[in-house]
């Protein structure tokens, strides 16, 4: 006896699904074979009348038309209005959008450069144009208003698929304008970094930024880049900045790096990548830009450079240049400091750094000592023992150049320890 109740309840806790009646489809098919004649014979005339209005609010459409002279617009409209009718008729599934056409409206805005608003706006225009033809075509066979009501609703939803249309020709002609755009970015950048460039380069340079819109700087630095990983999205540096993500290490050439907002642009589009950014140079030596920031990185790499980050060589000026000719440095530093040979590593050491103090501070030993951070005695000590070993030449002013050049070097490679720290 409990048991009825419930499956009572289960039942009628399911209501029965309810179809939509269509208007539409109501009307006695008569009338609908009517009304679609009607609407095919006048298709022709009303995609003429829909166009010349379109060409009337929007002078500037471009008119292109198709191998047999015809306005490919008006074959679109055409097309458009008999395919819309058919599914009228034949009241089955949703009405198909007629490919190829309106994808290629869309594929011609995106290529020359507009927006789609203008397209969709036309395409509302042509709906409205067409809504009132076929409602004066359906009071002439007595179409029930309700059914034509249903018939607005059907008319805006197949614009919709037009426009998705239009939609797909557009991201098709965007793909395939910016794989154009990085290709001839691509050559600009191989003939910047030539190495040996034929005829006049800024010509040749003009001429080859001219077909990417990009403006000749007069001056210009090129950066190296190091990837944070393997599949690394390319940083957001804008369109005036040329960026290569084909090479091993992403090159960037960057204009007039030295103009307001660009470095600060720059540190933000480049956060989480480390690399080097060479010297501003001009246009025609953007390869000599290009070597000393791929010297900075090869230094980054080797911890004798800062890493973690994207740094000026311009503010590294002095490590880059002692420590990129590394084997002119080496074979000047043997023939400097051969006197320090047999002195032992650890006070052969001292002595370097003390001469090295000396050399920088031009001053006595109170002064070499407080940079040392050792008692004044222990300066005078090893600076008569560095008299002893260099003799007169310590006085010359090429030989104390030199020490000062190969000390530096080796300090910067951690060789020798900062004159700055305390001892």
């Amino acid at each position: 006896m409990a048991a009825r109740p419930a499956t009572a309840r289960s039942a009628t806790a399911r209501p029965a699904t309810v179809t939509a009646r269509s208007a539409w489809h109501d009307v006695p098919r008569p009338k609908v074979r009517e009304f679609a004649a009607i609407a095919m014979a006048e298709a022709p005339a009303l995609a003429e009348e829909i166009l010349r209005e379109i060409r009337r609010e929007h002078p500037q459409l471009p008119l292109v038309l198709d191998d047999s002279g015809e306005p490919m617009a008006l074959v679109g409209i055409r097309r458009a209005i008999e395919v819309f009718v058919q599914h009228l008729e034949t009241a089955e599934g949703r009405p198909t959008v007629p490919p190829g056409v309106f994808q290629e409206f869309g594929r011609g805005e995106g290529l020359h450069g507009r927006s789609l608003d203008s397209l969709q706006a036309i395409y509302r225009m042509g709906v409205r144009l067409a809504w009132r033809r076929l409602a004066e075509i359906g009071q002439r066979v007595e179409i029930p208003p309700p059914a034509m009501y249903e018939l607005v609703d059907t008319g805006y939803e197949y614009l919709d698929g037009l426009v998705d249309q239009s939609v797909r020709g557009y991201a098709e002609a965007a793909a395939r304008q910016a794989g154009e755009r990085l290709r001839l970015q691509r050559r600009l950048m191989e003939l910047l970094l030539a190495e040996h460039h034929r005829g006049d380069p800024v010509e040749a340079l003009s001429e080859r930024a001219a077909r990417i819109g990009w403006p000749v700087p007069d001056k210009v630095a090129v950066g190296v880049l190091l990837r944070p990983a393997r599949e690394a999205v390319a940083p957001a540096v804008g369109q005036e900045v040329l960026l290569d993500m084909e090479y091993e290490q992403p090159r960037m050439v960057v204009p007039e790096p030295d103009a307001a907002g660009r470095p600060e642009l720059l540190h933000r589009a480049l956060t989480g990548w480390s690399g080097a950014i060479g010297p501003p140079v001009p246009l025609a030596d953007a390869v000599k830009s290009a070597r000393w920031a791929e010297a900075a990185v090869g230094l980054m790499e080797r911890g004798l450079l800062p890493g973690g980050g994207v740094l000026y060589c311009t503010e590294h000026t002095e490590a880059l240049v002692l420590l990129q000719p590394e084997e002119l440095i080496d074979d000047l530093a043997v023939r400097c400091l051969a006197p320090l040979e047999h002195c032992g590593p650890t006070h052969g050491r001292r002595l370097a750094e003390t001469l090295l103090a000396w050399l920088e501070t031009r001053g006595g030993a109170p002064e070499v000592a407080a940079r040392l951070g050792v008692h004044p005695q222990t300066v005078r000590y090893r600076l008569r023992q560095i008299r002893e070993l260099w003799g007169d030449e310590i006085d010359h002013p090429d030989r104390r150049f030199q020490l000062e050049l190969v000390l530096r070097a080796q300090r910067l490679r951690g060789e020798l320890g900062d004159p700055r720290a305390g001892r």
